[in-house]
């Protein structure tokens, strides 16, 4: 599968860290206050870059990877499951992103769409997709499985939000940052995928179980991206 440079974004420390330790860097450059690193993987060209939490934070980031030239984004990190059969340290996979909280529901739009716009639900590109099960499946045998990902500002620790976006939005895992990747990339045309590892349950125990389990679940997203990049060159 042919893909040139390619772009990699991780909200945190935790997530990008083992990138910095693998990648022979080549360069590095700053924008709107976000550090880019140039260099190789496994042979490949990669752009690589910790986004900051947040959906702003993403499309800031993702934009100016696609004005460096980069030919996919994968963005990598840790989500709170929303299906029941999801549980720590499995990992989610992108069908299609959306944001739970574009919520314009009092003039007449369902929750998730974005007024006055063809699009709100944003698909990740098939070959990427592929990619990432076929290496998750190598992993993390039974682990790793597909899904809708929902974003939003806001870090839900609620039973009840957990219920309401698994059964009214269809959501497989939620997060922070992942629709605003993918909108963006739609904008410019460039495929992606989000890959999330579950740290927590988005439930009342969220809050603990992400600080307990926040580097474990980054170390899966990590070796994931790194299979993927691996099979690139294949």
């Amino acid at each position: 599968m042919t893909f040139g440079t390619v772009g990699i974004i991780g909200a945190m420390k935790e997530e990008v860290e083992l990138l910095h330790r693998n990648v022979r860097v080549t360069g590095t450059r700053s924008k709107a206050g976000i550090e880019y690193v140039t260099g190789e993987l496994h042979g490949k060209q990669v752009i690589f870059c910790r986004s900051g939490v947040g959906k702003v934070n993403a499309a800031v980031c993702t934009q100016v990877l696609i004005d460096q030239g980069v030919d996919c984004v994968l963005f990598t990190g840790v989500a709170g499951a929303l299906d029941p059969g999801l549980d720590v340290g499995d990992i989610v996979i992108s069908t299609v992103c959306q944001q739970h909280d574009m919520d314009v529901t009092a003039l007449g739009f369902p929750r998730g769409v974005i007024p006055f716009q063809e699009q709100s639900e944003f698909a990740a590109d098939d070959r990427l997709v592929g990619l990432a099960v076929s290496a998750g499946e190598s992993l993390f045998p039974g682990r790793c499985r597909t899904g809708k990902v929902l974003s939003g500002d806001q870090f839900i620790a609620s039973r009840e939000t957990v219920r309401e976006l698994r059964e009214t939005m269809g959501g497989a895992c939620v997060e922070m940052e992942g629709a605003a990747v993918a909108q963006v990339c739609a904008m410019n045309g460039v495929p992606f995928v989000i890959i999330r590892s579950m740290s927590d349950r988005a439930d009342g125990g969220a809050p603990d179980s992400f600080e307990a389990f926040t580097i474990e679940a980054s170390n899966r997203s990590y070796r994931l991206v790194e299979s993927m990049i691996m099979r690139m060159g294949e």
